[in-house]
């Protein structure tokens, strides 16, 4: 939804903002929605409702379009921290330079962060204090979003339940959630256990429709508490004996794939071979 002065709307940083904090200094910008008899409306291909231009033919952008790059934390009279947000939006916008080239004009700040401001933003930032988190669907297109994304895993310290689905996500082996218990990685792109991160504490773990070949590596959980293991749509579920190999290298787990623990799962190759034979009279 566009923003619209005077509504109070939830951004996708799970922060409930006032856009009447923004219309001062924005009141040039906001004056153009008034006038909605006489430029219609159109969808642009970023989700944004454009009006059109006359004189150049190309749709102009919102006033909304300011913000587009601004994080959380970059709003200003607020002291929302981020351990108190439950799925909010951290991926990283495009530098100075580059939104200079783009001929884009944001929010974002036009001189260097000081140490102050940085050490601010951290403490705003909070993540160390996060418990449970959900940082799905980030979209990180490009490698510097990628390596702020894995920045703020690194600092998750204290999260027990963890969601990270549809993020094209290769490789955090090095990352370690020493008190992770519920970890979600759907959807992503991993392609053995050995690309996952440490989480020594693991009891959930879901790893639904990746690209995991084998059950190389499985073993490292041997240790862990793990109970419920998800490897549904992955290359490694139709290895011959899947659900035998998977329990008998996890002596802890009760449930994979949503299925609990059979007696035939527990038996050994020898028996399953014997249970196949069969007597030609």
């Amino acid at each position: 939804m566009p923003w619209i002065p005077g509504y109070s709307q939830t951004s996708s940083s799970g922060l409930t903002t006032s856009s009447q904090k923004f219309c001062k200094s924005y009141s040039s910008c906001c004056s153009i929605l008034s006038d909605s008899r006489t430029v219609p409306l159109v969808l642009s291909q970023n989700r944004g409702i454009n009006r059109q231009n006359f004189d150049s033919g190309l749709p102009s952008p919102l006033p909304s379009d300011c913000f587009k790059y601004v994080s959380w934390c970059d709003i200003e009279e607020h002291d929302v921290q981020g351990n108190l947000l439950h799925c909010p939006r951290v991926r990283e916008g495009p530098s100075e330079e580059e939104l200079f080239f783009r001929g884009e004009h944001t929010l974002k700040r036009g001189k260097k962060a000081t140490d102050t401001e940085k050490w601010q933003k951290k403490l705003q930032e909070n993540w160390e204090d996060c418990a449970e988190l959900n940082l799905s669907f980030q979209d990180l297109g490009d490698l510097y979003q990628v390596g702020n994304f894995k920045r703020i895993l690194q600092r998750l310290i204290r999260v027990e339940k963890l969601w990270l689905v549809d993020n094209s996500l290769t490789d955090l082996s090095a990352i370690r959630l020493p008190r992770c218990r519920e970890l979600n990685v759907n959807k992503n792109h991993f392609t053995s256990f050995k690309q996952l991160p440490r989480v020594p504490q693991i009891q959930h773990l879901s790893l639904a429709e990746n690209n995991i070949m084998t059950l190389s590596g499985i073993s490292d959980f041997r240790h862990t508490p793990l109970e419920s293991l998800v490897l549904k749509r992955n290359p490694c579920e139709f290895q011959e004996r899947y659900r035998q190999l998977v329990f008998s290298s996890l002596p802890n787990l009760k449930m994979l794939d949503g299925i609990p623990k059979l007696p035939e799962d527990c038996s050994s190759p020898d028996i399953r071979g014997f249970f196949k034979m069969c007597t030609i009279l």
